[in-house]
């Protein structure tokens, strides 16, 4: 909706906010700056902890709820948008001043101009505001502020004031998705390091700050190793397991022996079929052997992360001094998040930051909200199931990324870090996703499909350009001739490859085909459907067992 197209109601959307008050506009400053008493709220407001990676995890939970059954009338408090922004300062004032005008203005260009320094001001709110996050007695329409950008709750219409009272406000799912005042919050309690910037960090000036600094990237380090080595322990274990029962049962085989026939009592001698199991027996303890061999070099290296792990957690537990939040690096992250914001609507986006009923035209299982989000995502993973598996030492490991959810009318998602630089293990990566898109399942499928293109070109690392995904895909452009961003156009492929061939609707060259039905492929199921569907598919999914035959798979 364009300026020109503002709604006529909009007076309507300018009553005051308190009940007891006469008609008016947007209260006073004065009114916004006396805060009422704050009411501590008993529920815990922080995400769950889904920090750890549980290597174990095969896929997401069914998601059953996506809203509560009754309101939580959060935004029915009169005084919302008082508390909203009293006690914030200048900075809250001058969003209080320019939405002022923004909202009365009836002048295009001037609503223009105002709907422009908003953006700015905003974001100077949310650098004083984000400082507060971890609190957990933070007034409710503070963190609504910071988590869904409504400052004004009369923005809404009634019908998008019942979808956003009836948001599940906990993360119970166990996933690491988070809104952005949950975000700042883990930030801030140092549960999550910082986010990757170009620019380099200047050192912290307390030496504490700086120890527990560099114990915690160590740490950090030391749990990829950790989690690796146990992952590959299980591993072994498991394959040790499955080779002794097929060796218990080849010697269960081997020793028995029918009695003969008016020989009573004696049995019968080796038959030929058991006589091939002596070989089959040697064969088992040759590997038995053999994974023994590699199990002893995994519990050494298990044994010396496991100290190094103690050591290092002793270290941070005896520090004689409590470091307290580095605001400094807390003003950091706020300028990252600010410009993930603006990544997510793009330089011609609308960046305009406050919710309002102008902008939002999502439907409610399309609007970026956790449930919603990871509903989403575990369809992208029931077709795409290796789309958050990494590599390490021929065991895959499956690692769900950090997932931001951000309050913008952004149509981009996007992977912000493939993995923590200190962890290429194990550790999660980072992306992106804004909550009021035109298609949610798009901006989510082109933030995996960001995190799978980073993923895969850092494991072929010197050689992205020969080996694997990004190999084939380079070439493949390289023969079309096609420039510009070479990531850009995998994303756009990814999105079709997920949205059109997924259901067997061909839209993509031959060749290209190829490449995602071997380096992306669905899972077993969808191929199993779609060589039933049309010649093309079946064609590559003999490819598939053509290769699986061969040494070279």
């Amino acid at each position: 909706m364009t300026d020109q197209d503002l709604d006529p109601t909009i007076a309507a959307l300018l009553a005051e906010t308190e009940a007891d008050t006469g008609p008016s506009d947007l209260p006073s400053f004065r009114e916004i700056s006396e805060q009422p008493e704050k009411k501590s709220d008993d529920s815990d407001l922080s995400a769950s902890s889904a920090h750890k990676v549980d290597l174990s995890q095969t896929g997401f939970k069914e998601i059953t709820k996506f809203y509560e059954d009754e309101s939580n009338h959060y935004f029915d408090n009169p005084s919302y948008y008082k508390i909203a922004l009293g006690g914030e300062g200048e900075q809250a004032q001058r969003v209080h001043k320019i939405l002022s005008k923004y909202l009365t203005c009836q002048d295009p260009k001037d609503r223009t101009v105002y709907r422009q320094q908003i953006v700015t001001s905003w974001w100077e709110l949310i650098r004083v505001m984000c400082q507060k996050a971890a609190d957990k007695n933070l007034d409710i329409p503070k963190r609504m502020l910071l988590r869904f950008g409504v400052v004004l709750p009369s923005l809404f219409t009634p019908e998008q004031k019942q979808l956003f009272s009836t948001v599940i406000f906990k993360n119970d799912t166990g996933e690491p998705v988070y809104y952005m005042d949950e975000w700042f919050a883990e930030i801030a309690s140092g549960r999550l390091s910082l986010s990757a910037t170009d620019e380099a960090r200047a050192p912290r000036k307390n030496d504490a700050g700086a120890d527990a600094q560099r114990l915690q990237q160590l740490k950090s380090k030391n749990d990829g190793k950790l989690q690796n080595a146990e992952s590959l322990l299980n591993s072994k274990e498991a394959e040790r397991k499955l080779l002794e029962n097929e060796l218990k049962n080849r010697i269960d085989s081997l020793c028995e022996h029918a009695v003969m026939i008016s020989l009573e009592p004696h049995t019968s001698p080796y038959t030929d079929a058991q006589k091939k199991l002596f070989v089959e027996v040697q064969e088992k303890l040759r590997a038995l052997q053999k994974v023994d061999k590699e199990l002893s070099g995994y519990i050494k290296e298990f044994e010396e992360a496991k100290a190094i792990s103690t050591s290092l957690a002793d270290k941070m537990e005896n520090q004689t001094e409590t470091v307290e939040i580095n605001t400094g690096d807390l003003m950091i992250e706020y300028q990252t998040v600010r410009q993930m914001a603006k990544m997510t609507c793009g330089r011609q986006g609308n960046q305009f930051p406050v919710f309002t009923r102008e902008f939002f035209h999502c439907v409610p299982r399309l609007t970026g909200f956790r449930e919603n989000v990871l509903n989403i995502l575990k369809w992208v993973e029931d077709n795409d199931p290796e789309c958050f598996v990494r590599i390490h030492k021929n065991t895959k490991n499956r690692i769900v990324p950090y997932v931001l959810c951000l309050p913008t009318y952004g149509d981009f998602g996007f992977c912000w870090e493939p993995f923590d630089r200190y962890n290429r293990v194990t550790s999660r990566g980072r992306i992106v996703i804004p909550m009021y898109p035109r298609d949610l399942k798009i901006a989510i499928l082109m933030a995996v499909a960001d995190l799978r293109w980073q993923v895969a070109k850092e494991k072929a690392s010197y050689y992205w350009m020969e080996e694997g995904l990004t190999g084939q895909y380079y070439q493949w452009i390289e023969r079309q001739k096609l420039k510009g961003d070479l990531k850009s156009y995998f994303i756009a492929d990814y999105v079709l490859w997920m949205t059109k061939e997924v259901d067997g609707v061909q839209r993509m060259e031959k060749e290209l085909r190829a490449i995602f039905w071997r380096f992306v492929p669905f899972n077993q199921a969808k191929k199993d459907d779609l060589k039933m569907r049309s010649p093309i598919y079946a064609e590559l999914y003999q490819r598939d067992l053509n290769r699986a035959m061969s040494d070279g798979y």
